[in-house]
């Protein structure tokens, strides 16, 4: 009788970086623009139907449409029970070595560690907002090196637009980026636009993809920054 056992094997194949049609039109350096900076008004991005799931995801939202741009399912090979193999179809990420390097070097910056520092109820910024940073920069089509302070930024500020029915902690980015100075408010938002259309629109993150960044580097420090773990020790 032939015996069924898991294959150890499976079909390695490495994701290409995705090529969004839309790249950003307007490079940030550390420099702040001046007033010449071009501007337009800032419109409305598209929004999620319904409530924000606020990390209360539910499988049954998660369609193949919202599968991230570049990423690709594959067929592994489950079980071998003689001569009849049992298949599973599996999702390989788009999110690749270097965009993890990026947000680490990123982690660096003098700023965003103060902000990181400043925001102690992970309200802004907790592990899976952090998570979708690294899923845009995936997704936004740059070189790893070309991220800068305002990429890490617009993500984030996107990413609590996606996740956060309270939208007014994150108008603490603009303190940290700019201090007192409101004039490059609409700069900000100029940028957020492109960044979103360099993505091709695609702003959902399934708690499946923010898991699996996480566990690209589960010893990086910033994923400690979990709420239901801060509510405990509250309570303790």
């Amino acid at each position: 009788m032939a015996s069924c056992e898991p294959s150890l094997h499976s079909e390695n194949q490495s994701p290409q970086p995705n090529s969004p049609g839309y790249p950003l039109e307007v490079r940030v350096g550390e420099e702040v623009p001046g007033p010449s900076a071009p501007w337009v008004s800032p419109s409305p991005l598209p929004q999620s139907p319904g409530r924000k799931r606020k990390r209360e995801w539910s499988t049954e939202e998660e369609t193949e449409e919202e599968t991230a741009p570049g990423a690709q399912d594959i067929w592994v090979v489950e079980t071998l029970c003689g001569l009849k193999m049992k298949l599973k179809r599996q999702r390989v990420s788009s999110v690749l070595p270097e965009h993890h390097e990026a947000f680490t070097r990123l982690l660096e910056d003098p700023v965003i560690k103060r902000f990181l520092a400043w925001d102690k109820n992970l309200r802004v910024s907790d592990k899976y907002l952090l998570s979708m940073v690294v899923a845009y920069f995936s997704r936004a089509g740059l070189f790893s090196w070309q991220y800068q302070r305002i990429h890490f930024f617009l993500a984030l500020y996107l990413a609590n637009d996606m996740e956060e029915d309270n939208q007014a902690p994150k108008q603490a980015i603009f303190s940290f980026l700019y201090g007192k100075n409101r004039s490059q408010r609409p700069l900000f938002h100029k940028l957020r636009l492109q960044f979103v259309r360099s993505m091709g629109w695609r702003t959902r993150v399934s708690r499946e993809e923010c898991e699996e960044i996480q566990t690209f580097d589960p010893e990086l420090w910033v994923w400690g920054r979990d709420r239901a773990l801060l509510s405990k020790t509250a309570e303790a």
